[in-house]
């Protein structure tokens, strides 16, 4: 494949080869090192707020931060954002598109030879500059190019770009040489040059005053600049270095904001021309700083994966945090799955800090904080600057929702120190419990000899029980923090590597790195085990699944078993891994067995096979995973990535065949899940129908109706969609007039209006087909026929010339309960209809079974008309045979609806079957 070829495809292809799971999201993202963009929308009154976050981009509410859709996915890193009153334009692999409410691609602007850095939409042109210092004025509607410009990198590489307000067809453009440029792009001319400083520009930012810039260099400069006379009005120097971005405020004070990539924030005061204020906003560079138009508020977004919300409310105009979006500032290690809803992710990562993902809704994601040593003295001091007291990051986590509301539910041990943590996931932060056994207080808290291993929290949610690199294994109260129980003394001879116990607080199980499984029971004499398993290699991982009494564990061999807590011997062993196992967890209902490695592989066991019946190959190895409580989802979390992935269980929604692979077979690669419902990609998006018109984004909706066929299908049965006392009633009828039939009989008005005579039915219409017409006069009512047939009883004597049922079927579903039983009983000739009507009746039941259509009616009126007639039915041989015909028709649709409800019952009893 040449490089053209590989430019032009339109996404990366990832093999979708789980059979058990799909790629169903990623959770955590929020953004990058890529400058984020806004715009108003007049229609929602609000400022939508679109961030990078690799791939794709996201789009949030200002308001609320609250996450309206993400886009779909890119063939590579997207390098540049710019967006305008129609679209949102984003530049990835040496292409540039254009996005519609951030689901549809419009427009794809192909032409680049590098990767495109810069982007200005510019009216009905779009500017775009690749690191190959070439400037390209695309036309937005027609795809074509305008203009192209190169620039010689060693004279002037462009560094930044901006359009004054009035300046028609020019743009401004700033350099690594410092020079500043103005450009015609119509026709084609430099309008002047600026050399007022030589350090490079890194950001130009249009003043609310006309022929007014500022510009930022990377030596800290910022030079407010006046276009038209080339004079520099006033200069600032910022001692933290690169100026990474620029805002001025539109609000009232006359406030130019500037960042730096320290993550400070500088507020200078233009009339005073001296610094106002300043700020530190996030951990890493400041990477946008945009303030939104006439309010007092600035938006900020760094490499942090955060973005906040300012507003300018303090006494001495200062700034305060008024609304955060955040997620882990690096890896998580650690994942859990937190309560019985499968709503709530508890993550730990490198950063220290414990947070909360929901599954619901990116706004209901919080941070329980940072783990220190003294959480006051921390709280006190600024959060990003050095803290002596910040720990560790946290290693592994136990939880559990018995006691959240009394007391701390959550302990933690980190690395490479003795103290265990508690947390409280009510009040959402650390608890005041540090757990340090009696021989290790007086030791040196910096390095220790020994530190926490594994750690397990009892069902009960009263007790702790944590294990040592020492082999020692103690027992906390978590609500107290008091030590209750030391096992054995210790408890082994090497580190210990698991711990589980059961749910009644019976036994303790823990598993060392020598080998061995020992069984101590919980309280009473605990200094010796109840008993000792011995295993071919040492322990590396334990897992248990309380409700089914079963405990997996990861050997140092990378073989995984699978013991019975009771009985206390191993009933599977798994074989298939080649990398050291990094996490195990079992399904709700503890029929599979999910390992994952450093081999970059997850492997599903079915446990009472023991065979694998899933394995795939991701990325980077997953170094913690958690499957819902409900079954539903899977999350995973890998090396060095910041989120939480999520895969759905597609055994859940549809009926998939498994069966057994060999462990040792290559595993299949599947990309990782994107950052919502699977996202749709580049392909999908441009498929898309375009929609005609100037609505703003978000802002205004389609006027789209759907009408719903009253068939989807001619083979498929169709109910008639009317209320069931419509047609149920009609068996029960003499009943029901029985039963509503009054005490006393009706008494006359004094005086009774004058009414107009009605057609009987539930649409009210007026009958006037005995009203006196021009030509005849007469008031004498000449009969056309001898019998008495009711309009019903016309239209079906119609349908023998026309074979048209149609007419004769509307007119049935429009009465009544006791208007259809009258209607019926009056097809007898003794009740003034004829044979024909009859016979022409039992057409029309056959006509409606045929076309499947109004099935539960026909089966309803068929009812009532074998019920009014009976026996009568026989002495015509007409009537025998269109009843012989219906009969067949009907018994060929109740098989095909009998055929489905027995099939759909036995599924269901099998499933309570093999549930119990």
């Amino acid at each position: 494949m040449t490089e053209d070829n590989k430019e032009s495809e339109p996404r990366a292809v990832f093999k979708e080869s789980s059979k058990i799971f799909r790629r169903n999201r990623a959770l955590g993202y929020v953004s990058n090192q890529v400058p984020a963009v806004t715009r108003y929308v007049q229609r929602r009154r609000d400022t939508l707020v679109i961030t990078c976050i690799g791939r794709s981009f996201q789009v949030f509410t200002a308001s609320h931060f609250r996450l309206l859709h993400v886009s779909g996915l890119h063939p590579d890193e997207i390098t540049a954002l710019a967006t305008d009153r129609l679209h949102t334009y984003t530049a990835s692999n040496k292409c540039i598109y254009a996005w519609r409410a951030g689901k549809h691609i419009r427009h794809v602007y192909r032409g680049h030879n590098r990767d495109v850095h810069l982007l200005l939409p510019f009216g009905s042109n779009l500017i775009a500059v690749d690191h190959e210092n070439v400037l390209k004025v695309w036309n937005i509607f027609s795809e074509d190019v305008y203009l192209e410009v190169p620039f010689k990198v060693e004279e002037f590489q462009i560094t930044a770009v901006a359009h004054p307000p009035t300046y028609i067809n020019k743009i401004v453009l700033g350099s690594r040489q410092g020079q500043i440029k103005i450009l015609n792009i119509k026709k084609n001319s430099i309008v002047c040059t600026f050399n007022h400083h030589e350090s490079r520009v890194t950001c130009i930012e249009p003043a609310p005053a006309l022929d007014v810039v500022a510009v930022g260099h990377g030596d800290g400069a910022i030079i407010v600049l006046n276009l038209k006379f080339d004079e520099v009005l006033m200069a600032f120097k910022q001692d933290w270095g690169v100026v990474t971005s620029l805002a001025f405020r539109t609000d009232g004070p006359p406030i130019l904001v500037s960042a730096c990539r320290n993550g400070y924030m500088a507020f200078w005061n233009l009339e005073e021309r001296k610094l106002a204020g300043q700020l530190q906003a996030h951990e890493q560079q400041v990477t946008t700083a945009i303030c939104f138009p006439s309010e007092p508020v600035v938006f900020t977004t760094s490499p942090d994966n955060s973005m906040k919300l300012f507003v300018f409310d303090m006494p001495d105009g200062g700034a305060r945090q008024l609304r955060i979006r955040e997620g882990h500032t690096k890896p998580p290690l650690c994942i859990r799955y937190h309560g019985s809803s499968g709503v709530s992710i508890l993550s730990s990562g490198e950063d220290s800090t414990l947070r909360v993902f929901s599954t619901l809704s990116e706004s209901l994601n919080k941070s329980m904080g940072r783990a220190s040593y003294n959480p006051k003295a921390t709280k006190h001091k600024n959060r990003f600057q050095f803290d002596k007291y910040s720990m560790p990051p946290i290693l592994e986590f136990t939880s559990d929702t018995a006691r959240e509301k009394e007391w701390d539910n959550i302990a933690a041990i980190h690395a490479g120190i003795i103290q265990t943590t508690t947390w409280t996931f009510d009040k959402n932060r650390m608890g005041e419990h540090r757990l340090v056994p009696k021989q290790f207080q007086n030791k040196n808290r910096i390095n220790f000899e020994s530190e926490t291993t594994c750690i397990v929290l009892t069902h009960c949610g009263n007790f702790v029980i944590i294990g040592y690199s020492s082999g020692d294994i103690e027992r906390f109260n978590i609500q107290s923090g008091l030590h209750r129980a030391r096992y054995g003394a210790p408890a082994h001879t090497k580190a210990v590597r698991g711990l589980a116990s059961d749910n009644l607080n019976q036994c303790v199980i823990s598993g060392c790195s020598e080998g061995l499984l020992k069984f101590w029971p919980f309280k009473g004499k605990v200094d010796k085990p109840v008993a000792v398993l011995r295993l071919a290699d040492g322990i590396s991982i334990m897992r248990q699944h309380r409700e089914s009494s079963m405990l997996a564990i990861g050997l140092e061999t990378f073989k995984v078993y699978v013991i019975d807590m009771h009985t206390r011997v191993i009933v599977r062993k798994f074989v298939g891994h080649t990398a050291k196992l990094n996490d195990l967890t079992f399904s709700p209902d503890s029929r599979w067995l999910i390992t994952a490695a450093m081999d970059s592989t997850i492997k599903v066991w079915d446990i009472p096979s023991s065979y694998m019946i899933d394995h795939f190959r991701v990325e980077r190895p997953c170094v913690s995973l958690s499957m819902s409580p409900n079954g539903d989802f899977l999350a995973t979390a890998h090396v060095n990535l910041l989120g939480i992935y999520l895969w759905a269980n597609k055994t859940l929604f549809n009926q998939i065949s498994l069966r057994s692979i060999d462990p040792h077979e290559p595993a299949p690669y599947v990309g990782l899940p994107t950052n919502i419902c699977d996202a749709m990609d580049l392909e999908d998006g441009m498929k898309e129908l375009e929609i005609d018109g100037d609505e703003d984004e978000l802002g205004e909706t389609i006027d789209a109706q759907y009408e719903t066929p009253k068939q989807l299908s001619p083979e498929l049965i169709t109910l008639s969609g009317l209320a069931a006392s419509r047609w149920q009633n009609l068996l029960d009828l003499e009943l029901i007039k029985q039963r509503n039939k009054p005490k006393a009989p009706p008494k006359a008005p004094k005086q009774a209006p004058f009414f107009l005579p009605t057609v009987s039915g539930l649409e009210m219409r007026f009958d006037v087909s005995n009203a006196a017409s021009d030509k005849d006069s007469s008031r004498i009512l000449q009969a056309s026929t001898l019998n008495n047939l009711t309009t019903f009883g016309q239209l079906l004597e119609e349908t023998a010339s026309s074979s048209d049922f149609n007419p004769a079927v509307t007119h049935i579903i429009q009465l009544g309960p006791s208007m259809i039983d009258f209607e019926i009983k009056s097809l007898h000739p003794e009740a003034g209809g004829t044979l024909l009507a009859m016979v022409q009746f039992l057409k029309l039941i056959e006509f409606m079974f045929s076309t499947n259509l109004n099935f539960e009616l026909a089966q309803s009126y068929l009812s009532v008309f074998l019920r009014s007639h009976g026996l009568a039915l026989t002495e015509s041989p007409d009537l025998v045979r269109a009843l012989r015909s219906v009969s067949q028709v009907q018994e060929q649709a109740w098989d095909r609806v009998e055929s489905k409800l027995n099939y759909g019952t036995g599924v269901v009893a099998a499933l309570r079957n093999f549930a119990n």
